[in-house]
């Protein structure tokens, strides 16, 4: 089943049980995942639709920190109940392990020994990680780590 289709059952499912804020969550992605079709003129695979999602959840994670600063945990608590919803659609993330051997293995590939290598070593990185959930700034790190060896 693809998630195009998950998503749909999933709306129905939450709209028979009431369940109000899987609902919100599920039109948000797919009014999201539908606005970037509409810009590219395209129909978005599962890993374009998992970016669209990894976005979504970056910016609910910054609004929680925002709400927190500003004393008001229940919306924080709400956009950290969206997350969860969201990251139920995502693959499995990586474990640490794993990716530190991914950026291991790009930077032999790409032969990279210097930090002035890095966009060239984080682009194979990121090629490899494509339809992955992975924070862009863990990964930036490992390899900064890596070339800094």
């Amino acid at each position: 089943m693809s998630l195009h289709d998950r998503l749909t059952e999933d709306l129905k499912s939450a709209m028979k049980s009431r369940d109000q804020l899987r609902m919100d969550v599920i039109r948000m992605i797919k009014a999201a995942v539908q606005y970037k079709e509409v810009e590219l003129k395209q129909d978005l695979d599962d890993a374009a639709m998992s970016r669209i999602m990894t976005t979504l959840i970056k910016q609910r994670k910054e609004a929680a920190e925002q709400f927190e600063k500003g004393n008001r945990q229940d919306l924080a608590t709400k956009e950290r109940q969206e997350i969860s919803i969201i990251e139920g659609y995502l693959p499995a993330a990586l474990s640490s392990d794993e990716l530190a051997r991914i950026v291991d293995a790009a930077v032999k590939e790409s032969g990279a020994t210097a930090l002035k290598d890095m966009g060239q070593v984080m682009k194979a990185v990121m090629a490899r990680l494509a339809g992955q959930s992975v924070d862009g700034k863990v990964v930036s790190d490992l390899v900064k780590a890596a070339l800094q060896r």
